[in-house]
């Protein structure tokens, strides 16, 4: 591990001055000099493989960790802990999709330490890309190429991907927050400013490398949840190789607004599959104004799917996708919601 200078810092405005380094304005937030650690559980294991060659670490697991709901939505600061969300009762009564997302993530010591904040910029798990003995790795060494298109890619992308990059990315809460039509706030060098969390992410293309839209030094400060008709009625299912500790395989957040047994809402994040967090619009469409029967069920995993590439041991996923997501919609139309 390489030698790195620590500081501590108690506010975002702290946070964003301690993460100042000349950095030139094309790099990507990634390989920026500086970088800020919550708990810590993704940076230090890259920065032990040598993925990563921070050289100062900025701790903002000590920001102020707020958990509030209101009639407008949910807000919850970056430096709450996964663990705290996940088992907060207001958060799991009137958004469990998000208690679920966080509750399936990781183990419960990784949850007790992470941040919400560092948790959605948590990167890629694919072995070409964690592992410095393979030097294809277009996210890791912009231009070299990507081993994983004719390696070992059981677990790698099918939507999003380009030929450059089929990485998937690892997250849960983040399939949460895209359903439900998050905004994120960012603290930086240039002020403050809120997008919606659909436009933080990136597809791959040609710079998998550029992951976020963020800039050297930007901090991720709060989320935003606007309440809706169909953010009780929500859940997260994750099919994983294991039961425990271990990232999705395949995985959908969906929420659902129902007027009896008719869907005049619906909300689909797809998990485990993409290159990035990914909203499944198209499926959506499919369920507006129909009943969960069969044949509505089976058009709308058509179409979430419908752009699938898979590859030479992923192909599968295209299918388990849409059976999880079929399963999804049905256990979430069958939710009891009390008033």
């Amino acid at each position: 591990m390489r030698p790195f200078t620590y500081q501590r810092v108690d506010a975002p405005e702290q946070a964003v001055m301690a993460a100042r380094a000349p950095t030139a304005n094309d790099t990507p937030p990634t390989m920026a000099q500086a970088q800020f650690i919550g708990g810590g559980t993704t940076l230090l294991d890259l920065m032990k493989l040598d993925v990563m060659q921070s050289q100062t670490l900025v701790n903002v697991a000590h920001l102020p960790a707020r958990i509030e709901i209101t009639d407008k939505g949910l807000y919850l600061t970056g430096a709450v802990r996964m663990a705290q969300a996940a088992e907060d009762e207001n958060v799991r009564r009137e958004f469990p999709v998000i208690a679920d997302s966080l509750k399936l993530a990781a183990s419960q010591q990784l949850r007790n330490m992470a941040t919400l904040a560092g948790n959605v910029l948590q990167r890629t798990r694919c072995n070409y890309f964690r592992d410095v003995s393979y030097a294809q790795c277009n996210k890791r060494n912009p231009g070299s190429g990507c081993a994983a298109l004719d390696g070992h890619n059981r677990l790698h992308a099918i939507l999003g991907t380009s030929e450059h990059c089929i990485a998937s990315y690892p997250g849960d809460f983040a399939q949460a927050l895209i359903a439900l039509d998050a905004q994120v706030e960012v603290a930086g060098p240039n002020g403050a400013r809120s997008l919606p969390f659909a436009d933080l992410h990136r597809e791959p293309g040609d710079t998998p490398h550029i992951e976020t839209v963020l800039a050297p030094g930007e901090l991720i400060t709060g989320f935003t949840v606007p309440r809706g008709g169909w953010t009780r009625r929500s859940l997260y299912l994750k099919v994983r190789d294991r039961e425990s500790y271990a990232f999705a395989t395949a995985s959908a957040a969906v929420a659902l607004e129902m007027d009896g047994s008719t869907v005049t809402e619906a909300r689909i994040a797809l998990g485990g599959v993409a290159t990035k967090p990914w909203r499944a619009r198209e499926a959506e469409a499919e369920l507006v104004g129909k009943t969960l029967d069969q044949p509505t069920l089976d058009a709308a995993a058509r179409a979430a799917f419908k752009d699938a590439k898979g590859y030479e041991y992923n192909a599968f996923k295209a299918e388990l996708g849409r059976r999880t997501l079929t399963r999804a919609l049905l256990d979430a139309g069958k939710m009891e919601i009390r008033p």
